[in-house]
């Protein structure tokens, strides 16, 4: 079964930087697209980034230029590099992927920027 497994979150300060992971199995990691999103407390989930099979990627426009999104299919797993972090990037972050037209989550991993 997939599963899909977040980690490196933490409490950092206000322009700090914080490298998530999130660790893939029970599906051919290399061909699918796999997705960031996070949710702070009283908002919508929303997507931060996202990476194709090809490597292509695109991140939203209030990360842009801050986080980056990056994949190693030889360890079936995404990353998200976070750098310059402020208290609006404190939210519960997930990774996400596809499979058989149903759409998988992780558990999600707490980021909390707090000086």
């Amino acid at each position: 079964q997939v599963q899909l497994v977040e980690s490196g979150g933490g409490l950092v300060q206000p322009g700090g930087s914080l490298r998530l992971s999130c660790a893939a199995s029970g599906f051919i990691f290399s061909i699918n697209a796999m997705g960031w999103y996070r949710q702070a407390p009283g908002k919508q989930r929303e997507l931060v980034a996202i990476i194709g099979s090809n490597g292509n990627s695109n991140v939203a426009d209030s990360v842009k230029g801050r986080f980056t999104i990056s994949r190693d299919n030889a360890k079936n797993t995404v990353y998200l590099q976070m750098n310059s972090l402020n208290p609006e990037d404190t939210a519960v972050y997930y990774c996400n992927t596809v499979k058989s037209g149903r759409l998988y989550w992780g558990q999600g991993t707490q980021v909390t920027v707090s000086s």
